[in-house]
């Protein structure tokens, strides 16, 4: 039986499924620096902690939105929140580090539920709804690993650890059973097989390309075994991108995601997610610096996390805003505006580094500007696409928003692991260090402004593939 929420009902209920699958990205963040003692692990090792979260969602994005496509999207998420339910109490029943990276893998699977989550609504709201609700749905992307910061540091600081992994599988049964009281199934199909090669190439490619970064400095950067995993990885992507051209029922649709519109939204996606990224992994870090360090905040795990609240509470607050900019301006203007004052803030706190205020000040800056940025992307994509293709677009495009999460993870932990200073017996970043950071992620934002400039500022409706 088909079920019938209320718009505003049904719109709560996804959008919370959302906070939840995002909240998984930060959920271990400020148990970064303790991780090599509680999971027995070097530093490097560890880091896979975070990082397997992140590349699991850039693949199950795609293949969940293709899966929706076919089967249900309603019955998929339910499938993607049962993987996080499992990884969950994995995590919390275990305390070595690869049951661990597993269990944190599983619940990556989670953030399959956003854009399926968007599919649905642009399905089933009436007209004059969807803008805002998929601009809620999308900024859910950014503000669920925004509060999940202080909340994680919360728990970390006042109870055992593995509390936090119990918490969130009581969430993700939590938001598994409003789906299945609230949601309904969305009636749209798409007729084909599901591409389980084209599935098989993207987890290699992209568990391939991500490997080198995070373990370049161990091996070496120039080392055969670090340039062997990266250039095999990009021989696999071109195969795999050869393959999905090819083949009758793609995984990813490159044909229509290759239209201007979708290629360049999409390329500028993974440098407004690196950018996003940046600021989970360095701003904790700083605030929680010894001040002996001349530059450190001294904050302790649950006064960082506190700091960088605002941000979540700015990135919900402007959501709607960048709804009506997009209506306004249109989602291309929008997403350069978003991308613009994501570049300002890194600027600012580049400059502007000395004490908490600033920190805060630069969080709120970045956090507007991932949140008119992400509640924008979707209006470019599903402008562009047949209705048919809306799951597995948005799915391409959330994967690329991964993609640049999981590279930042990747590169950002990298950078602040080795420009380093002592203080006494222990190693932290240096501020040279949290600067480069700051640096690179300015500049990653002003590329994805560039790249947006490259979207047309309209579409012409008659190029939509299976649109007569």
């Amino acid at each position: 039986m088909r079920r019938s929420g209320s718009p505003t009902v049904v719109v709560a209920v996804l959008a919370s499924c959302g906070l939840v699958a995002s909240f998984m990205q930060t959920l271990v963040i400020p148990l970064i620096p303790v991780f090599p003692r509680l999971l027995n692990a070097s530093a490097t090792d560890a880091s896979w902690v975070v990082t397997v979260t992140l590349l699991a969602g850039a693949v199950i994005t795609p293949v969940s939105g293709r899966l929706g496509d076919l089967y249900g999207k309603r019955r998929i998420m339910l499938f993607s929140l049962g993987l996080l339910i499992l990884g969950s109490v994995l995590s919390a029943t275990t305390s070595s580090l690869w049951l661990m990276v597993i269990g944190r893998g599983l619940q990556g699977c989670a953030m399959g539920v956003i854009p399926l989550g968007i599919s649905i609504m642009r399905d089933e709201l009436p007209q004059e709804r969807i803008g805002g609700a998929i601009s809620l749905m999308s900024a859910t992307l950014g503000v669920g690993g925004a509060i999940g910061l202080p909340v994680a540091a919360l728990v970390a600081q006042n109870a055992d650890w593995h509390v936090l992994f119990w918490g969130s599988a009581a969430l993700g049964t939590a938001c598994a059973l409003l789906i299945m009281v609230v949601v309904p199934e969305s009636p749209l199909r798409t007729k084909a097989r599901f591409d389980f090669l084209g599935t098989l190439g993207l987890v290699v490619g992209l568990t391939g390309l991500l490997l080198p970064i995070v373990k370049g400095s161990q091996w070496g950067w120039g080392s055969a075994r670090t340039i062997g995993f990266a250039v095999t990885a990009i021989v696999i992507l071109l195969g795999w991108g050869a393959y999905q051209l090819k083949t009758r029922d793609p995984l990813v649709d490159l044909r229509v995601s290759a239209r201007r519109p979708v290629l360049f939204t999409n390329f500028a996606s993974i440098m407004v997610g690196f950018s996003m990224y940046a600021m989970a992994l360095s701003f904790p870090q700083l605030l929680q610096a010894p001040s002996s360090t001349g530059y450190g905040l001294g904050q302790t795990l649950v006064q960082a996390g506190l700091c960088l609240a605002p941000n979540g509470l700015v990135m919900m607050l402007l959501s709607p805003v960048s709804a009506r900019l997009t209506t306004r301006f249109g989602p291309r203007l929008t997403l350069m505006l978003g991308a613009t004052v994501i570049a300002v803030g890194y600027i600012f706190v580049t400059l502007m580094m000395d004490n908490v205020a600033d920190l805060v000040i630069a969080s709120i800056i970045i956090g507007a500007g991932v949140g008119i940025s992400y509640a924008a992307m979707p209006a470019l994509i599903m402008g562009s696409v047949p209705i048919t293709e809306t799951a597995s677009a948005n799915g391409l495009n959330a994967l690329m928003r991964s993609v640049g999460t999981s590279t930042s993870s990747a590169v950002m932990a990298t950078m602040l692991a080795h420009l380093t200073i002592v203080v006494g017996t222990t190693t932290v970043p240096s501020a040279d260090g949290f600067r480069a950071t700051f640096i690179v992620a300015a500049v990653a934002a002003l590329i994805g402004l560039v790249l947006t400039a490259f979207v047309p500022a309209r579409v012409d409706k008659r190029e939509l593939v299976g649109v007569s």
